[in-house]
């Protein structure tokens, strides 16, 4: 597979997208840092960008993530976390703009998984369900075909149906609940995520999260596990 494809889909998305007049645009980064000294010397860095742009004919959302730890045990010095993770949705509005049509690329690189990279493109449906002052809800659905290479170096690429729920819940003024669901359901793998969430603001666009993210693989390695868990408190701001 060839990797550019689904950066070269990322970033042709994006300019269609923008060619539309832009209504509002919102970005977060997110960033955590921990670090250990003593018998044991640990550090761990996880940071985040995710924007939202609302436009007459579209609603987009872009994601970058990235996750490292070095862990030092007896001055040897071990990598045993890096993982970034790249996507794209964009959903064009049909007359009603609750029902809408929607493209997905994603791209992830993770070193200590079964595999040493994970793509997907979809197509479908997406609706808004509903969104009021208290909370909204929106999914999507819809064919893809996701391309993947294992530790070992083989193609495993194939059709895939794609399904994703976006919840979100505003507590209070200052604070808010989220939950994230998508599963990539194929004939030789499949790729589910869920990522629960409780955001306070802190001052201003200043907020501290704290996250559970479940990362699944059906199909992995004998040596690796299916399931991947990252708990994590982090630091939001919000830029725009």
């Amino acid at each position: 597979m060839n990797k550019p494809l689904i950066l070269l889909g990322l970033c042709a998305a994006g300019n269609v997208f923008a060619a539309d007049e832009v209504k509002s645009f919102s970005m977060d980064g997110e960033f955590g840092y921990i670090a250990t000294t003593g018998n044991t010397e640990t550090t761990s860095i996880k940071g985040k960008l995710s924007a939202h742009q609302e436009l007459t004919q579209w609603s987009n959302d872009f994601t970058l993530e990235a996750l490292y730890k070095k862990d030092q045990i007896n001055n040897v010095e071990q990598t045993t976390a890096q993982k970034y993770f790249l996507s794209g949705q964009g959903n064009y509005k049909l007359e009603n703009p609750d029902h809408r049509l929607f493209g997905f690329a994603s791209y992830e690189d993770d070193k200590f998984s079964s595999f040493n990279y994970q793509a997907t493109l979809a197509v479908g449906w997406s609706q808004k369900m509903w969104e009021d002052d208290a909370s909204k809800f929106s999914y999507s659905i819809g064919p893809g075909y996701s391309f993947a290479e294992t530790s070992e170096g083989e193609d495993q690429d194939g059709v895939i149906v794609r399904a994703a729920l976006d919840y979100q819940w505003k507590i209070s003024d200052t604070a808010q609940f989220k939950q994230l669901l998508s599963t990539e359901v194929g004939s030789d793998n499949t790729k589910s995520k869920s990522e629960t969430s409780v955001s306070a603001q802190i001052s201003g666009g200043l907020s501290l999260k704290v996250s559970l993210i479940l990362d699944h693989n059906s199909d992995v390695a004998d040596d690796i596990d299916n399931l991947d868990t990252q708990t994590a408190v982090t630091l939001v701001y919000s830029f725009f």
